[in-house]
C-alpha cells in the first residue's frame, strides 16, 4: 500500500511524499488479523523485502495463534518490519479471539504519555511557522535538526518564539559531530529542550564522552534495535526510542522497556510513516514509556485503517478487540 503524505517529510538523511507499507492478513478460527510493515531504507528494507520475507517464511506461523513465542522463534531474525506486521497481525487475531484490546490482552493501562508533533527539517522561519500553526492539538513538538548548515540552534529558537512554552524535543538523526553536539546541546538546554535524540552517528565511538558531557539526556534511536542492543545503549545514553520496525514487534518492543528501566534509562516509543494500523499496534504499549512519538498517521492526507483516537494529544489505542482498527487490506474473497 501506498501512503501519501499531506506535505513533504524532511529529515537529516531523505525527503518524502510517500511511504510504501506492506500490510498482512492472518486468518484463523474465522478471524482476520491484520499488521503493517513499514520498512526502513535505512536498515536496508523495503516493502519489497518485506513482502518477499512474510510470503517466504506463512509456512512457519503454524496453527496457534496464541503461541507467540514459538511463532517468533522460527522466524529469521531479519527484516524487522516484515516480523513486526506479523507480530501486530498475531496480536490483533489474538485479541479478536478473545475478545479484548490488545492493551488489556497484554495487561497495560490505555493512555500512555501525549504524543509529540513532528516539526520537519526547514529552514529556521518555515518550522517556527509551522510550529505556530499546530495551536492546541499537541502538547509537546519534535524537531528534526541536522540541516549541516549551522543554523540547528536558531531553527530551534525560532520554534520556541513561535510556540512558546510548550516542550521541546529535537531529533538529529545521526548527522551531527561530537564536536557539533557540544557547541549546540548547552544553546538548547537554555532554550528548554528536553532530551536530544540519536546526536551521533550509529556506533561512534564518541558517544559515551558525549553522554557525560551534555547538559540534556541523550536518547539514541539508531542505535538500538532489539533487546541485545539495550544493554550496549546504557553507557552512552539516558534512554532508547523503542520502534516496532526495528525491534520486530510488540513482543520484542515489551522485552525491550522493561530491560531499559532495569538499567535505569528512560523509554520513548517512536515510529515510521504509518496508517492507523500501525501506528495501533504501537499505541497499545505506549503506556509502558516515557515519551510517545507516535504522529505517523497523523502526518498522512489519509489515512486508510482510521480508528485510533487523538484526545487532549494521547493517542489512545481503540478499545475494541485487537488492534481495533475499522479498515484494513481489502478481502480478496
Amino acid at each position: 500500500m501506498t501512503l501519501r503524505l499531506a506535505e513533504t517529510f524532511v529529515i537529516a538523511r531523505s525527503a518524502e511524499d510517500e511511504a510504501e507499507v506492506v500490510q498482512v492478513e492472518l486468518r484463523h478460527d474465522g478471524e482476520s488479523g491484520f499488521g503493517e510493515a513499514a520498512p526502513i531504507d535505512r536498515y536496508g528494507e523495503s516493502a519489497a523485502s518485506a513482502l518477499a520475507y512474510v510470503e517466504e517464511h506463512s509456512a512457519a506461523l503454524g496453527d496457534d495463534p496464541f503461541a507467540l513465542d514459538e511463532i517468533l522463534g522460527r522466524l529469521p531474525a531479519e527484516q524487522f518490519a516484515a516480523r513486526a506486521a506479523l507480530d501486530a497481525a498475531l496480536h490483533d487475531l489474538c485479541g479478536k479471539l478473545v475478545g479484548l484490546p490488545v492493551w488489556r490482552l497484554l495487561g497495560l493501562r490505555r493512555a500512555g504519555p501525549p504524543t509529540s508533533w513532528t516539526i520537519w527539517l526547514g529552514d529556521p522561519d518555515d518550522m517556527a511557522r509551522r510550529a505556530e500553526r499546530v495551536g492546541s492539538r499537541f502538547r509537546r513538538l519534535k524537531l528534526k535538526l541536522g540541516g549541516g548548515d549551522g543554523l540547528d540552534v536558531e531553527r530551534v529558537r525560532a520554534v520556541r518564539g513561535a510556540a512558546g512554552d510548550v516542550p521541546l524535543q529535537v531529533d538529529v538523526n545521526e548527522a551531527w559531530s561530537l564536536a557539533e553536539a557540544l557547541e549546540a546541546l548547552p544553546q538548547l538546554a537554555a532554550l528548554g529542550v528536553e532530551y536530544c535524540e540519536q546526536p551521533l552517528p550509529a556506533d561512534d565511538p564518541d558517544g559515551d564522552q558525549l553522554k557525560d558531557r551534555s547538559p540534556i539526556p541523550i536518547y539514541l534511536d539508531e542505535d538500538c534495535h532489539v533487546l541485545a542492543d539495550v544493554a550496549r545503549c546504557a553507557p552512552r545514553a539516558q534512554g532508547i526510542n523503542i520502534k516496532l520496525a526495528k525491534s520486530g514487534g510488540i513482543r520484542e518492543a515489551v522485552r525491550m522497556a522493561y530491560a531499559a528501566r532495569a538499567l535505569g534509562l528512560g523509554v520513548m516509543l517512536g515510529c515510521m510513516v504509518e496508517s492507523g494500523l500501525g501506528i495501533s499496534a504501537g499505541a497499545q504499549i505506549a503506556s509502558l514509556c516515557d515519551h510517545v512519538d507516535l504522529d505517523g498517521n497523523l502526518l498522512l492526507a489519509d489515512d486508510p485503517c482510521p480508528g485510533v483516537e487523538l484526545v487532549d494529544g494521547v493517542q489512545l489505542p481503540p478499545s475494541a478487540p485487537g488492534l481495533g482498527v475499522r479498515h484494513a487490506v481489502p478481502d480478496p474473497r
